[in-house]
């Protein structure tokens, strides 16, 4: 109503009704869809570029419990389910027609092309769920553009086990359904917890997965090369929860597209542009080398092809450096092993920036785990 100016008209009209506009704004659940400043910040990015007319995509995940409901019980915060979607979203339209396989686990296994002699990598995944679309429309303030927020819905890709069921295996029966829709059940799961870290880094790569090949069909139905892809297409990542789109976007131009490292890369470099939240050290997320070769054994390749190339230019820029080739390493060594994603972001990005123009300072100057940026500036 504010967007296109007509709270005035319906605050009379609903007056003549006896209802005030404020008690109606009140029967309305807030979507659970992000929390702090990664939620505010990406509200207000497609808000704005709507308002300025540009021709933009919003993507996230259609989480069925959203963060949490605080109540207080004899002085003490409980956490309740927020069941946002208890009676429905008015403004989200399904989308059956959208829907895009997403893998994990199993093995990555290479071999040689007998006719050109080049390697050729096979994922051989363990596990499949289907994301489906649901479109929210964001209108900008005082024009007539409308932007797409596309959030993605995990299903499984079979329904039911009917020999199980048969089998007289009733919760086998509905497992896969069960751990498949887990994805998307709740935002921010506790990752203390092994299960807990396992379900975040499925949740990242169920997003970008999908995102990704949502963003490759519409590039293809445009008819043009690869060449044009990063002149088409931008890609902005708020913070690093997105950041595995980029050995993603690497694995579909080389297995999929049969593209050599070199131009992938290149493509890849001008394509994405990262946004950091944070310069505390402890507050940077890293995941496990072990955690990745069971979820993501592929990407696992690609992220350690992209710190050799890396690294390699650390090392004829500051030959005899151990110390600054370790902190600008993406992995992490130690037991265990870890994979430094605003690292990732940073190198496989064009443009890095931060929250606000103070805090994009502090990212060049104060930051002390990615020294990426001080060193290539």
């Amino acid at each position: 109503m504010s967007n296109l100016g007509l709270t005035n008209q319906f605050t009379r009209g609903l007056r003549n009704l006896g209802v005030k506009l404020e008690d109606l704004y009140g029967q309305e659940t807030d979507a659970g869809l992000g929390n702090g400043g990664l939620g505010r910040l990406a509200a207000c990015f497609l808000d704005s570029l709507a308002t300025m007319n540009y021709p933009a995509w919003g993507y996230g995940l259609r989480y069925k419990y959203g963060m949490f409901n605080q109540v207080v019980k004899e002085g003490y915060q409980i956490e309740m389910p927020d069941f946002w979607l208890s009676v429905g979203n008015a403004w989200e339209i399904e989308r059956f027609d959208i829907q895009y396989r997403v893998c994990f686990g199993g093995t990555s296994e290479e071999q040689r092309d007998p006719n050109t002699n080049d390697v050729v990598h096979t994922w051989k995944y363990s596990e499949e769920v289907v994301a489906v679309a649901y479109d929210v429309p964001v209108p900008g303030y005082n024009t007539y553009n409308s932007l797409n927020m596309r959030l993605w819905s995990s299903r499984p890709s079979n329904e039911f086990d009917l020999v199980s069921f048969n089998q007289g295996d009733y919760l086998k029966a509905v497992g896969e359904k069960q751990r498949s829709e887990t994805i998307t059940s709740i935002l921010y799961p506790n990752d203390n917890t092994s299960d807990g870290k396992e379900l975040r880094v499925k949740q990242q790569y169920f997003f970008v997965s999908a995102t990704l090949q949502d963003i490759m069909r519409r590039f293809k139905r445009t008819k043009k090369p690869f060449t044009e892809f990063s002149n088409m297409v931008a890609i902005q990542l708020n913070d690093t929860h997105p950041a595995l789109a980029i050995p993603e976007l690497i694995r579909i131009l080389i297995d999929g597209e049969k593209m050599s490292w070199s131009n992938a890369w290149d493509i890849v470099t001008t394509t994405f542009n990262y946004t950091n939240h944070t310069v505390l050290p402890e507050a940077l997320e890293k995941w496990s080398v072990d955690l990745f070769q069971k979820l993501l054994p592929r990407h696992l390749k690609i992220i350690y092809e992209i710190n050799y190339n890396f690294l390699e230019l650390v090392k004829k820029r500051w030959p005899d450096d151990m110390e600054k080739l370790g902190k600008m390493s993406l992995i992490e060594e130690g037991q265990p092993k870890m994979i430094r994603m605003a690292n990732l972001a940073i190198v496989g990005s064009q443009y890095v920036n931060g929250v606000a123009e103070l805090h994009s300072e502090l990212v060049r100057t104060d930051i002390t785990s990615v020294t990426i940026i001080k060193g290539f500036p």
